[in-house]
Formats: structure tokens, sequence, C-alpha cells
């Protein structure tokens, strides 16, 4: 367990500086990208793209499956099984990559020409952005076994280094675009898909020439493609929600309301995105651990790590999640030159449904090692299904935009807290008692991390103070509230002994 605490400590820092640099380059230049575009332009692109994604649902299960059976043959280590596994899970997702690319062409084209609300003189360029999003998604649909290759071997500074470039190729577009004379729109859906290309084309080669297992690309092992398929069916249902929740919320929005407010619903995940980059960086470290524990048998670790990771990655989003709600208005408008209609209130909610989600995701990882995969993708993702009905029910009798953040809300408290806890009991063998090792500290530190912030946030009102001013001081106050409830109520004693360790070796 020690020398996998540092391992996973080890690639948590490859991780987290990654995910800092594409933080700050993300939040930079969506500002940038939002006020060359337009707002209108901004949403027509989400949109369209989004649309894209949406389509290729069908590779998010194989995905999750790709990743799953990649890492659990490294565990066993049979490196002929390894190299028929990434052989075969290749082929199939170049055959659902020629798929959706027909999807999309036909019934695809129809769609966004008839159903999506796209102003009359900026269908041609919308049409044209659609074709390059098609491309863009083709190719990261192919890139996934090379992807789970890397974190299945645990290269978290390769794909950091990778993060870095690609942040970088972003912020040349920024300049680009700024630079160009031909419509925005249009060329920044060309820049985007180079930009996937050149990533494509690097994970090829540095899987190529470090992993032995991607060396042979020619077997198709039925018998691999039949576990997989199997597996991931069950997925598929899980999949097909989360093409919802993401994709298909930004649609349904656009069926109803002009574009400006889908750029606002796409600022506030953008902001929702880089914030949960805190918890999914410890998570992608910490999940191969945990399956690798799984495999050899010794399930009492793998359990003492899912509690363990699963806590830390709460008080991770906290962290960023607690001050983000206290200054979403400041945040926006020190950030954006022109914050569209409801993008705070959209913020806000996206927020604090990612900070429930923790609990989702994390005990969605003991399904996931085991391949408990049928029960969990007949009720979670039902349950997602069966809100977007109900959405496009309120929003036909008027409700206004947010409603559709306040039903995530509501879909992943019941998800958290009943429907995952449920199906560890019934299926992985964890108890109750689990669970509550688990939730009451969170608890703990979210109750009393709030009350110092609070406090200031309607003082702060009361005094006047400047939008810089009260930007800094709830930040600061909600960092610290969070951090000194964390050390002396969030983590044990033995926890903070080896931290002071940690620190003084270091120093």
């Amino acid at each position: 367990m020690q020398s996998t605490n540092k391992t996973i400590a080890r690639n948590t820092i490859y991780l987290y500086f990654r995910m800092m640099l594409l933080m700050g380059v993300s939040l930079y230049t969506s500002r940038v990208i939002l006020e060359v575009l337009g707002i209108e332009d901004y949403g027509i692109y989400q949109a369209v793209g989004g649309f894209v994604l949406m389509l290729s649902f069908v590779n998010n299960a194989l995905a999750n499956g790709t990743s799953r059976f990649l890492t659990f043959e490294m565990g066993v280590g049979d490196m002929t099984k390894l190299s028929a596994t990434f052989s075969t899970l290749l082929w199939a997702h170049i055959a659902l990559g020629v798929l959706v690319f027909i999807i999309a062409e036909t019934a695809g084209l129809w769609f966004v020409m008839h159903e999506l609300v796209i102003p009359t003189d900026r269908m041609e360029p919308a049409l044209i952005a659609y074709q390059f999003c098609i491309i863009s998604c083709f190719f990261q649909m192919i890139i996934i076994p090379f992807n789970a290759c890397i974190i299945a071997h645990e290269k978290m500074s390769v794909y950091a280094y990778v993060g870095i470039v690609d942040a970088l190729m972003k912020l040349l577009i920024c300049y680009l675009l700024m630079l160009g004379s031909i419509d925005k729109l249009i060329l920044y859906s060309i820049l985007l898909c180079l930009i996937n290309i050149l990533v494509f084309i690097y994970y090829v080669f540095y899987c190529r020439k470090n992993f032995l297992e991607v060396h042979t690309v020619s077997i198709l092992d039925n018998s691999i493609l039949r576990k997989v398929t199997a597996y991931s069916s069950w997925n598929l249902i899980a999949s097909t929600e989360g093409a919802l929740s993401n994709q298909g919320a930004t649609i349904l929005i656009n069926m109803f309301f002009n574009p400006s407010v889908v750029s606002a619903r796409a600022i506030a995940n953008q902001v929702n995105m880089a914030a949960n980059q805190f918890v999914s960086n410890f998570r992608i470290a910490a999940n191969p651990q945990i399956v690798k524990l799984y495999a050899a048998k010794d399930y009492d670790s793998s359990k003492k790590l899912l509690k363990e990771s699963t806590i830390i990655s709460f008080y991770l989003m906290l962290l960023l999640s607690l001050p983000i709600c206290f200054v979403a208005d400041e945040l926006l408008a020190l950030w954006l030159h022109e914050v569209p209609n409801h993008t705070s209130i959209f913020l806000r909610l996206a927020i604090v449904t990612s900070l429930i989600q923790v609990f989702d995701t994390s005990f969605y990882t003991a399904l996931y090692a085991k391949g408990q995969m049928k029960e969990n993708a007949l009720t979670s993702p039902l349950l997602g299904i069966l809100m977007f009905p109900i959405v496009y029910i309120l929003f036909k009798m008027g409700l206004p935009p947010v409603t559709l953040a306040w039903a995530m809300l509501v879909l992943h408290i019941i998800i958290s807290f009943i429907q995952k806890p449920i199906l560890l009991i019934k299926f992985v063998n964890y108890k109750i008692g689990d669970f509550v090792d688990i939730i009451i500290p969170c608890l703990k530190v979210l109750s009393i991390s709030l009350l110092l912030p609070i406090g200031v946030y309607y003082l702060s009102y009361d005094v006047l103070l400047s939008t810089w001013i009260r930007f800094v001081v709830l930040v600061s106050v909600s960092i610290s509230s969070v951090l000194f409830t964390v050390w002396f109520i969030g983590i044990s004693n033995e926890m903070k002994s080896q931290i002071i360790s940690s620190i003084k070796r270091y120093l």
C-alpha cells in the first residue's frame, strides 16, 4: 500500500501540473474566443459540436470497457492477451468511428438544418463548422485505446506533457483568430480539428515506441470482443445518459432558447470543468491502482483505497467549489467583457452538482473494478434518461432554462446517496458502515467550512466593498476555511503525521 500511495502521489503531481496549466489556458481562451466569435457564434459552435459528440455515445460505452480491460489485463500480466486486447479494441473504435461519421452526415445533418435554432444568415458557417466537428470526433474516438494504454501504464508525465502542448496550441488559436480574415466560426472549427489530429498522431507514435502491446494491431479476437461488448452493453445506457446530460442538454436548450442561452450554459460548464479537473486528475491516478488491487484479489486494500480516495476527492472539490459559489458574479464580471444572462445561476448549480457527483463517480469505481455493470446500467442511467422528457415538458410549459440545472442537481443527489450505495452493498460486499465512514467526515467538513464564508459574504455587501476586494476576500476566506477544517477535523492523525513527514523529507 505504501508503494501504491507513492505511485498515486507521483502521478497526481504530474496530473495537477497539467491541470493547472490547462485550467488557466482554458479560462483565458474561453474569454478570448467568446469575445472574438461573439455570444451568438459561440453558442452555435457549442450546439453543433455538442450534437456531434452526442452521436458518439456508443463510443463512450466502449471507451469505459477499453480502459477497464487494458488495466485489468496489465494487472494479470499476460502480455499475449494484453496485445490481443489492444488490437481488438482499436479495430472496434475504428468501426464505430466510421459508423458515427455516416450517421452524422445523414440524419445528423438533417437535424442541424431543421431542428436547431440557428439564424438564417449563420447557417452556412454553422454547417461548415459541423463538418470539421465530425472529423474531430472521428479522431477523438480512435485515440481512446492509445490514451487508455498510457493511463494503464500510469505514464502520467506523458499525459501531462501532451496537455501542455495542447494548451499552447489553443493559445495559438486565439492569436490566429484575431489575425484571420475568414469567417471566425469556420476558422475556429478548422484549427480545433487540426489540434485533434496532431494529438492523435503523437499518441500513436509514443505508444508504438514504448509499449509492446501496441506493436500488433492486426488481431481481431472475437472472444475478447464479445467480452468487451457484453461489458460495454450494460454501460451503453450509462453512456446514453451521459451524452444527454452533457451534449443532449445543450441541444435541448438550443431547441427552446436562442444561442446566447447556450453560450451561458457553455461558459458555466467551462468553469465547472476546470474545477472538476482537481478531482478527475486525482481519480485518474487512483483508479488504476484500485482496479489492479482488485484484479490481484487484494479486496481489502482495494476497498480501503477507494474509501480514502473518495474522501480526498470530496475535499479537493470542496476547496474549489466553495469559493466559486460565493464569488460567481465577481468571477464572471472580472473574467468576461460581456456575461450572458443566466450564466451565474448555471455556474452555481453546476458546481454544487459536481460536488455531489464526487460520490457517484467514486463509488462507481468499485463496480467498474469488479465488472458489475448490468445493475448500474439498468438504474442510474435510466433515471437520467427519464429526466429529459420531464424537462422537455417543463420547457414547453414556459419554465426558464435553469430548470435543467435544477433537475441535474436532484438527479445526482438520488444517484449518489441512494442508488450507488444500494448496488455496492448488494454486489461488492460493502456495508452501511463503509458509507458512514465516508459521508460523515465529508458532511462535517462541509458544514463547518460554510460558517465563516457565509458571514463574510453578507458582511462584504454591508461595507460596500469593490468587486476586486470582495473577490480576493471571499476566495481567501473560503479556501482558508476549507483547509483548516480539513486539517483539524477531516483527516486522521495518522494522515497528518504522513503529511508532516513528507514535508520534512522534501525540505
